[in-house]
């Protein structure tokens, strides 16, 4: 079941970052890119899709912060389904890691 205004509130908190885009997803739903690295994306109110190196996406699974990508699971990515009120913090806070990954990355590139 979807979270009325989810997508807005993870949108407005992630669009705060420096150097977030938001841009249709190919497909469906809004992806958030740094430059021109995805660095998550949300289908409507219930679904936020998030890649990560494999070795942290192991961990945040393993600590049932998040399951395997819904149609990738062999992949990095993971999915996050929004349940409830709380969820969209804890969305947030995966979103945050992503980005923080991301720009660590693309300063040493």
């Amino acid at each position: 079941m979807a979270i009325p205004f989810a997508a807005d509130k993870i949108k407005q908190a992630v669009l705060s970052w420096e150097h977030v885009v938001a841009r249709p997803h190919r497909f469906g739903g809004t992806e958030f890119c740094l430059g021109t690295r995805e660095i998550s994306h949300l289908h409507g109110d219930y679904l936020a899709d998030i890649p990560f190196p494999k070795k942290v996406r192991d961990e945040f699974v393993a600590e049932g912060a998040a399951v395997p990508h819904h149609i990738l699971p062999e992949t990095g990515w993971v999915s996050f389904y929004l349940r409830n009120e709380g969820d969209i913090e804890r969305a947030i806070t995966l979103f945050r890691r992503s980005y923080e990954i991301a720009l660590k990355q693309k300063s040493k590139g």
